[in-house]
């Protein structure tokens, strides 16, 4: 058996982490989702699992007549997105500065100001075209903040965030594969507007739970139940998030591109190998015979046959994966290395001398400010990725040689 087991829930935890090191509080959180009378069959925790606000990360829970909002997050339809290029290694140029400024330049990152006027992470003038492709998604914004008024405020924002990284661990690298075949590949997700959206709904589930006396173990285990209006709202409010997403990694993808040609001379074009895909997010699929709600948080769909990403840190490896299908862990993989420690710890625990070293290299930011980001702050990839070898197969291995933080 592949997985180890968990007990002391209403049902089992099949985690995916031998030799992978679960802290406490992660496996208190598992314990308590496992508790709740809506959850299907089992919990799977992937060897990135780690605690996180509101759920574990790197969990995936099934459930039947009733969704937990704070189980999928509030960066709701984060994800990766890969493009390989026919450009090599020895096209790209000697000094990498100019590419990652290149970059930096195309796609705004990071946030200032406290995310008002002239934040740097938020379009002022928009590139051309930009508008017209969200325009199929306003409507739907629209119907949403009809509903709910308390969205529309950050609804207003959504336009000038879509193509934009973001904070934390959201980057784009330029990166080398097996064969020295340079990739593009990014991570972000639904950014201000998505955060409204999921805070808002994990607000109102813990409302209900106090309207009516609901204990729970956790306050973030709030609950929507199936066939309320609030629960119809919160699938459309999700479904829309996970597609601005979607839209907003083509963006970025788009100007990531954009940047290469500006800062390599030699024409290159796009091969098919190209992967988009979300890791914090909702969908209805069939499992064990039954059709049921499932929420990946942190967790990336490893069907059999279906492409994946599995990024390591900002010194280390990244993967091309393709899914085996594993019954047991809900056809579903890591979505990367997972922190094995605390944002703030980081920052305490290691110095920029540390960061320098274990980013030799990549052409990245080496400032105190990404700190919390250093590789040594994340668990071991190759671990991660042993432990969850009957989940997928590896196509291709990649290593970053530019890396851009917010």
């Amino acid at each position: 058996m592949s997985f180890e087991i968990f007990d002391g829930a209403r049902l089992p935890i099949k985690a995916w982490t031998r030799g992978v090191h679960v802290e406490d509080a992660a496996k208190q959180q598992l314990l308590n989702l496992a508790g709740m009378p809506f959850i299907y069959s089992h919990v799977a925790a992937m060897p990135d699992v780690h605690w996180g606000m509101g759920a574990t990360v790197g969990s995936v829970i099934a459930t039947k007549g009733a969704i937990i909002p704070a189980a999928v997050g509030v960066d709701i339809g984060c994800g990766m997105a890969a493009q390989r290029t026919t450009l090599t290694a020895g096209d790209l140029p000697d000094d990498l500065h100019a590419l990652r400024t290149a970059i930096e330049a195309r796609i705004p990152h990071g946030r200032t100001n406290n995310g008002g006027p002239g934040d740097r992470g938020a379009w002022g003038d928009a590139p051309e075209g930009h508008y017209a492709r969200l325009a199929p998604l306003m409507p739907g914004l629209k119907a949403i903040t009809g509903k709910h008024p308390k969205i529309a405020q950050a609804a207003l924002g959504a336009p000038r965030h879509a193509g934009t990284l973001g904070t934390g661990n959201h980057f784009v690298e330029v990166c080398l594969d097996e064969e020295q075949r340079v990739w593009l590949m990014l991570h972000s997700g639904s950014r201000g507007i998505g955060n409204r959206i999921g805070s808002y709904f994990i607000e109102a589930a813990k409302k209900d739970m106090e309207r009516w006396f609901i204990t729970l173990p956790d306050k973030d285990l709030a609950y929507i139940p199936q066939g309320s209006a609030l629960f119809d709202d919160y699938f459309e409010a999700v479904n829309w998030a996970q597609r601005y997403a979607r839209t907003n990694r083509d963006l970025m993808m788009d100007a990531a591109l954009a940047a290469l040609a500006e800062a390599v001379p030699k024409a290159f074009e796009c091969d098919c190998a190209a992967v988009n895909c979300h890791h914090n997010y909702v969908s209805w699929e069939r499992h064990f015979g039954e059709n049921v709600m499932l929420t990946r948080k942190g967790a990336v769909d490893a069907h059999d046959g279906v492409l994946g990403i599995i990024p390591g840190s900002m010194g280390a490896k990244s993967f091309i994966v393709r899914g085996k299908g594993n019954r047991d862990a809900f056809s579903s993989c890591s979505h990367g290395a997972g922190r094995r420690m605390s944002r703030g710890e980081a920052t305490r625990t290691f110095t920029l001398a540390d960061h320098e070293a274990a980013t030799a290299g990549v052409e990245c930011r080496k400032d105190a400010g990404v700190l919390d980001e250093t590789p040594a702050a994340y668990k071991d990839i190759d671990a991660v990725m042993a432990a969850q070898a009957d989940l997928v197969d590896v196509l291709h291995t990649l290593k970053q040689v530019v890396c851009v933080k917010g």
